[in-house]
C-alpha cells in the first residue's frame, strides 16, 4: 500500500518516491510523524522529524518516530554540517519566518533538500482574489488573512527563480493538481508543487 492511500497526502506520494532506501531522513514540521512511519516502515530509513505541537509530537513518539518538539528554524542551526542524506519540508516553507534561511539552512545539514509547497498562482486562486477583492481563499488556503498560518506566499515561478539565483541544482519537479500530475502550464495549473534539490 501506498503512502497516497494510507494518508490521502498527493504530496507524500511524491516524497515517497523520492526518497531512497536506507537513507538518513529529517522531517521538518512533521506533525504526528506519518510520512516518518511510513519511509521507516516501507523504506528502512534512519528518521528524525522536528515538530511544535506538543500533541502531534506525542503521536509521533507513540507510533514508534523519533520527534523532537521545538520551532524547527533555531532547530536547524543545532544540526551539524551534511548529517542527513534528505531533508523534508512539506507544506511548511510557507510558514517559516525566514524561508530563505531554512532553505539554506536545509542544503548545508543535507545532500539534498525536497520541499513541497502549496502554489499561490493556482487558477483557483487567482480567480477568488480577482473576483471577491479580497484575500483569496480556497481549498489549499482555507483561513481568514486574519488568523492564517500561512505568511509568505508563492508560487512556482517564485521558487525556479530563487533556486536559480541560489545555484541550486532541482534534480526533480513534481506538480499536481489534486492526484493528478500537471504537465502544462504548472504555474496557472499546479496547486501543489515538489522539488528535490541540492546545492552545485
Amino acid at each position: 500500500m501506498g503512502v497516497r492511500d494510507i494518508y490521502g497526502r498527493s504530496d507524500y506520494a511524491i516524497i515517497g518516491d523520492l526518497v531512497e532506501h536506507g537513507t538518513r531522513v529529517l522531517d521538518l514540521g512533521c506533525g504526528a510523524g506519518e510520512l516518518l512511519a511510513w519511509l521507516k516502515e516501507n523504506k528502512q530509513v534512519d528518521g528524525r522529524g522536528v515538530e511544535m505541537v506538543g500533541a502531534d509530537v506525542q503521536k509521533a513518539i507513540a507510533s514508534g518516530v523519533s520527534v523532537y518538539q521545538g520551532d524547527l528554524e533555531p532547530a536547524l542551526e543545532d544540526y551539524p554540517d551534511h548529517a542527513f542524506d534528505y531533508v523534508i519540508l512539506s507544506q511548511t516553507l510557507q510558514q517559516t519566518r525566514h524561508p530563505l534561511q531554512v532553505l539554506r539552512s536545509m542544503l548545508r545539514i543535507s545532500k539534498r533538500a525536497i520541499v513541497a509547497f502549496p502554489n499561490f498562482a493556482h487558477w483557483r486562486v487567482r480567480m477568488s482574489h480577482l473576483s471577491s477583492g479580497r484575500s483569496p481563499r480556497t481549498e489549499l488556503f482555507p483561513y481568514e488573512w486574519y488568523d492564517s498560518p500561512n505568511i509568505h506566499f508563492l508560487t512556482v515561478l517564485d521558487f525556479e527563480h530563487l533556486a536559480q539565483k541560489e545555484g541550486w541544482k532541482i534534480e526533480r519537479r513534481v506538480f499536481l493538481a489534486g492526484r493528478r500530475n500537471v504537465t502544462i502550464l504548472p504555474n496557472l495549473m499546479a496547486e501543489v508543487a515538489v522539488y528535490l534539490f541540492s546545492a552545485r
